[in-house]
């Protein structure tokens, strides 16, 4: 499996914070498991679209155009024949790009944009073959940019989203609101109409994604990583990485290092926290 990120360009660093693409040759892929960060996606499918479980559904097969709305847990992907997808990781306060005012409704939601936005669907899948065929971002940054020329970004929001990320989730709701001037309920309501979570589900998720560095990165024993990461106890962080991922984090920190030594099962979420594919050479950048 490949995956890399590429920065997009300084015009777009507020509302994109970055294109990647993922590459898989073998349909045999173990099922894949992702791990919400706080971001949503614009995703094309390149080649035939991989499947996500929902327990309401079963195994679904999806659109060739997505968007990818805030999740709060984890999610399955299979892969139905080689993968090959290209995605636009927007930043948190660009979330509602496309679903504006739908966005709070949307959590855990992976929209068919070849439905619900036909038009910007096709010309999104154009770019994304572009920019697969000889990496040149031209057409898929036009594409961005003719979407998001319009939006105006809710400046405290974006603030506030930088100080809970600086303090990888670990930090009082209500002292951002303090610090913003803004009541409590007024930084809840912007927040969740701009990132599509509320602050505190947000900062719960930034928790999340900086406990799984430490676990794949560290040798620290899991009481001092739960300490680190602001949790209460060990505890406390057994039980919310359950919440979010399905695994305790001693299980986690073992399906990492595994990882590492050719266990495929969270290749694809390992990748998304580093950025990178760790064992294969990138073919695209």
């Amino acid at each position: 499996m490949n995956y890399v990120e590429v920065p997009p360009p300084d015009g777009l660093r507020r509302q994109v914070q970055c294109v990647w693409r993922l590459t898989a040759a073998h349909a045999a892929m173990p099922v894949q498991t992702v791990y919400p960060d706080g971001r949503c996606e614009l995703i094309v499918h390149l080649g035939r679209p991989m499947s996500r479980y929902r327990l309401d559904e079963g195994w679904r097969v999806q659109s060739h155009c997505l968007f990818a709305a805030q999740i709060r847990s984890a999610i399955r992907l299979a892969a139905n024949g080689a993968v090959d997808c290209v995605g636009v990781r927007l930043t948190p306060v660009a979330s509602r790009v496309l679903l504006e005012d739908a966005l709070p409704t949307l959590a855990d939601e992976i929209i068919d944009l070849t439905q619900t936005q036909p038009t910007f669907a096709q010309a999104l899948i154009a770019a994304g073959r572009a920019y697969a065929i000889d990496s040149n971002a031209t057409h898929l940054w036009q594409c961005i940019e003719a979407l998001v020329v319009r939006m105006e970004l809710d400046d405290q929001i974006e603030q506030i989203v930088a100080a809970i990320d600086a303090a990888s989730g670990d930090v009082a709701i209500a002292d951002l609101a303090k610090a913003g001037r803004m009541s409590l309920r007024s930084l809840q309501a912007r927040f969740l109409c701009s990132v599509g979570l509320t602050a505190k589900e947000y900062a719960r998720v930034q928790r999340l994604q900086a406990t799984i560095r430490q676990l794949d990165g560290q040798a620290q024993s899991l009481a001092q990583m739960a300490a680190d990461a602001g949790f209460a106890d060990q505890a406390h962080a057994t039980r919310e990485v359950v919440r979010l991922t399905g695994l305790t984090p001693g299980k986690l920190r073992r399906a990492l290092q595994a990882e590492r030594e050719g266990d495929a099962t969270l290749r694809m979420a390992a990748a998304f926290v580093r950025g990178h594919a760790r064992q294969a050479t990138a073919v695209w950048i």
